[in-house]
């Protein structure tokens, strides 16, 4: 699901660019809430493809903006399957144009599309009822994620959800400072997430910048590419800002007693937040995956002594955090290390994020899959159907941080939440203008 509407029905999936044949599947992007359908189809019934086709053919900048677009579209194809670059651009064309749908979908999920941002100027708003929408980005040290949301009283609805992994924090523990290649990976997804967003309407793009980012020496450089992209500079969370915008995220709508213990396993550092309805206390303490993973460099696959260290590196870091923050009643674990145990330990075959909300993960599960984790080469936990691209070889110091919480703080599962830091940033957005 790439993107739903106010009313909460798809409006944009993603296919697989290979069928199951075999063959090419020529949509990537899918348009499929009906109602904008109709009024795509209502364009094609008026000519508008053999228009905007001569177009493309006599206005120099409109046909060289919907050849790059193409071009976009062949290249997220080929980032899913390597052979399917080569099989044309936006719906299977090589040059111009062929589906309005098509590209009216493309726009909406982030390219950068001239005849989808021209179809959007003339059948928008598709759903007149349309209320206030926001957009938030979790700028992390392993990936960087994006939540477009309506607001629904205090609370939101989401309407696309997305991460990708960009490792904007690669060496920083060790240099102090950002790597550009990093930086540019991150900045190019933050130029995809700004447009999606603001195709969904979006009033404001606000972006908060954790671990990777308050570690760096060189923050001028990081805040004139982003500010540029988003109209406004991102901010520089603090260890506690941090933990209060995941525990706003995880709580909010949370069924469970309290008070709610809430982690928070990042790549650079983890956040433990103690509350009831506010939080009551919070630590956050520099461990996490990827700063644990460099500091060990371990073996592929690790050897056994490679994870007692990360583990007691884990311990060490955790202790700290043991005497400001109590057990609670209940635990609840966010963000992708936590989602992507759970996700094997349920034996999915494919992320579903519907299935992992809510869910328990157990202790034993938890120490069983950072065992199966531990003795798998990188190549292989890539292989996993659940494995999201660049966290397999940071996800075995991850779920040891995991299985240290649950013994140290003597749970025997937690909660897992896909709602957090993310939620909490649009959460508060949404509360603060009302």
């Amino acid at each position: 699901m790439v993107a739903r509407c106010g009313p909460g029905h798809a409006l944009v999936i993603q296919n697989h660019p290979v069928d199951g044949a075999g063959g090419p599947f020529p949509t990537l992007y899918w348009l499929t809430c009906t109602d904008a359908v109709q009024a795509v189809s209502r364009l094609e019934a008026e000519g508008w493809i053999k228009r905007l086709d001569q177009r493309s053919r006599e206005d120099p900048g409109f046909g060289a903006a919907l050849e790059s677009a193409h071009r976009y579209y062949a290249g997220e194809r080929g980032g899913l399957a390597p052979e399917a670059s080569s099989w044309g651009g936006v719906g299977g064309s090589r040059a111009g144009l062929k589906c309005l749908h098509a590209h009216y979908a493309h726009h909406l999920a982030g390219g950068p599309d001239p005849v989808g941002a021209w179809v959007a100027e003339r059948v928008e708003p598709v759903h007149p009822d349309q209320r206030r929408r926001v957009a938030a980005v979790d700028m992390g040290t392993n990936s960087i994620r994006l939540l477009v949301a309506e607001e629904r009283g205090d609370d939101i609805a989401e309407l696309s959800r997305e991460m990708d992994i960009t490792r904007l924090g690669r060496g920083v523990d060790r240099t102090g400072r950002l790597d550009p290649a990093a930086l540019r990976r991150t900045t190019d997804v933050l130029e995809r997430y700004a447009r999606r967003a603001r195709a969904l309407g979006a009033e404001r793009i606000r972006v908060g910048a954790t671990s990777a980012v308050r570690d760096a020496d060189d923050l001028r450089l990081f805040e004139a590419a982003f500010s540029r992209i988003t109209g406004e500079a991102p901010e520089v969370l603090t260890g506690e800002g941090e933990a209060r915008l995941s525990f706003l995220g995880a709580a909010a709508g949370l069924d469970a007693e309290r008070p709610v213990l809430v982690f928070d396993i990042g790549g650079g550092s983890t956040e433990l937040i103690l509350g009831a309805e506010d939080v009551d206390a919070v630590a956050s303490v520099d461990v996490g995956s990827v700063r644990i993973t460099e500091r060990v460099g371990p073996s592929d696959p690790p050897t056994e002594e490679d994870v007692a260290t990360m583990r007691r590196l884990a311990g060490e870091g955790l202790a700290e955090a043991e005497d400001s923050v109590g057990p609670g009643r209940t635990l609840v674990g966010v963000a992708g290390t936590t989602t992507t145990v759970q996700a094997i330990a349920l034996g999915l075959d494919r992320y579903d994020p519907e299935a992992i909300h809510g869910s328990t993960l157990s202790r034993g599960d938890a120490e069983k899959v950072a065992g199966e984790l531990a003795a798998m080469t990188v190549a292989e936990r890539a292989a996993l159907p659940v494995m999201p691209p660049g966290r397999e070889d940071v996800i075995v110091a991850g779920a040891q941080i995991l299985v240290e919480i649950l013994e140290r703080w003597d749970f025997d599962g937690c909660t897992v939440s896909e709602r957090d830091i993310l939620d909490g940033l649009a959460i508060e957005m949404v509360r603060a203008s009302s």
